[in-house]
C-alpha cells in the first residue's frame, strides 16, 4: 500500500473533497468547503516527494523532472478513485487529490434544476457547464451524461483530463478518452470525435481557441456537445468565447452562440444549513430568440434581465436561485451572501452579525 493512501482513507472516512500535499505544512483536507489540517508533522520536501512518487509510472516521474505538471487519476488501494494534480512550487514539490465519487450522481440527487433535465434532449448544438474551479462542474457534466446513457441509445464520446467518473454503457455506447494518454490535445480530440460516428461529444475543457473553434464545428455539423469554462455568469461566457477566437472571425462567432449554443448553467457551491454539506445552486441561460439577438447586436449586458424575467423557459440569475435555496431552507445564508451579487437583498437573511457591517451598499460588480 502506498503510504499516500493512509491520508487518502482518512479523508474518505470524513467525506472530505481534497486532499492537499505541500512542503512545510502538514497534509490539509478541504471538508465542505473548508480546508483544515491533519494532525500531522509539516511535511518535508524529500518526504513529500517519495510519497509522491509511490503512486507515479516511471514516464510520469520523468516528466514531472522536466519540470511538467501533471494531471491523471488514481484509485487507492482502499478503493477510492482520484483526480490528482501534481506540481512544483518554490518550496518543492506539491499535490492536490479530489475525491470522485464511486456511485454515479443523477441529475435530481445534486438538485439541478428541472430544465437541465429537458437540455439532454437536445439533438445537436452546445451546452456550456461553467464556474469556478471546484463548484461542481464535472460532477453536473457526469449526470448529464449518465442520463444521456440511461436514456437514449447514442454514442457519446468524452474527452476528460484526467477520467473521473467511468460510466458503463447502458442505453448508449460510452467512450471515454483522457488527455495524455488517448489524445494530444482537446482540439485533436474534438476532431478525431468526429470521424467516430458521434451524437454526443464531451469535451473536458474549452480551454484555447482551436479547442473552442472545433467545439463550434461539432455542434454545428449535427452533434450535441458539452463542455467547460472557467466563467462566473452567462453574460461572461458569451463575452469570453467571442474574445477567445480571433478578430476577424467576431461575427462568424455571434452567429454560431445565437444559432447553436443552447444553454449556459453556471453553478457554485454552498453549504447547507448544518454545514455538513455543500449544494450546487445554478444560474441558467436557455438562448432564446431575444437572447440571441442580444448577442448578435453586442448587447450582451442586457442578458441578466432575460435571465430574470424568462422563469417560463428555465432560466434563472444566480441571485434569483440562492434565494429560492434560502428560503427553502436548503443553503446557509452567510455562506450564500458571499455569492449573490446583489449584497443588499441577502442582509436580511444573515445570521453573522459581522456581515451587514461590512457589505458593500451596492449589488457587487
Amino acid at each position: 500500500m502506498a503510504r499516500i493512501d493512509a491520508f487518502l482513507k482518512l479523508g474518505l472516512a470524513q467525506g472530505c473533497s481534497d486532499l492537499h500535499l505541500a512542503v512545510g505544512v502538514p497534509p490539509m483536507l478541504r471538508m465542505h468547503g473548508d480546508l483544515l489540517p491533519i494532525k500531522f508533522r509539516n511535511l518535508a520536501e524529500a518526504e513529500l516527494e517519495s510519497y509522491i512518487t509511490e503512486v507515479l509510472t516511471q514516464s510520469q516521474v520523468a516528466q514531472l523532472q522536466g519540470g511538467h505538471d501533471l494531471d491523471f487519476s488514481y484509485v487507492s488501494t482502499e478503493g477510492g478513485r482520484f483526480r490528482v494534480n501534481v506540481f512544483r512550487k518554490e518550496t518543492g514539490i506539491g499535490a492536490a487529490f479530489r475525491s470522485i465519487p464511486t456511485r454515479m450522481p443523477s441529475i435530481d440527487q445534486l438538485g439541478l434544476p428541472p430544465i437541465v433535465r429537458k437540455l439532454c434532449d437536445y439533438h445537436q448544438g452546445m451546452i456550456l457547464v461553467t464556474g469556478s474551479t471546484g463548484t461542481g462542474k464535472s460532477t453536473t457534466l457526469a449526470a448529464m451524461i449518465d442520463h444521456l446513457n440511461s436514456t437514449r441509445a447514442l454514442n457519446i464520446i468524452t474527452l476528460e483530463d484526467p477520467i473521473e467518473f467511468v460510466h458503463r454503457s447502458k442505453s448508449s455506447q460510452v467512450i471515454q478518452r483522457e488527455l495524455g494518454t488517448h489524445l494530444p490535445s482537446f482540439a485533436e480530440g474534438v476532431r478525431a470525435a468526429m470521424r467516430e460516428d458521434p451524437d454526443v461529444i464531451l469535451v473536458g475543457e474549452l480551454r484555447d481557441a482551436e479547442t473552442i473553434s472545433m467545439a463550434m464545428t461539432a455542434a454545428e455539423t449535427g452533434h450535441l456537445v458539452l463542455g467547460t469554462l472557467h466563467t462566473t455568469s452567462a453574460t461572461k461566457t458569451i463575452d469570453r468565447v467571442i474574445d477567445a477566437l480571433p478578430t476577424d472571425e467576431r461575427e462568424q462567432t455571434k452567429s454560431f452562440l445565437a444559432q447553436s449554443l443552447i444553454a449556459v448553467i453556471t453553478q457554485v457551491l454552498v453549504k447547507s444549513p448544518d454545514q455538513r454539506a455543500r449544494r450546487a445552486i445554478c444560474e441558467v441561460m436557455v438562448v432564446t430568440k431575444a437572447i440571441a439577438k442580444l448577442i448578435m447586436t453586442e448587447q450582451t449586458h442586457q442578458i441578466p434581465s432575460q435571465l430574470q424575467m424568462g422563469k417560463d423557459h428555465g432560466m434563472q440569475l444566480m441571485d434569483q436561485a440562492l434565494l429560492a435555496a434560502i428560503n427553502a431552507k436548503e443553503i446557509d445564508p452567510d455562506d450564500a451572501y458571499g455569492y449573490a451579487l446583489d449584497k443588499r437583498t441577502f442582509q436580511r437573511f444573515t445570521t453573522d452579525v459581522a456581515i451587514p457591517t461590512r457589505a458593500d451598499t451596492g449589488p457587487a460588480g
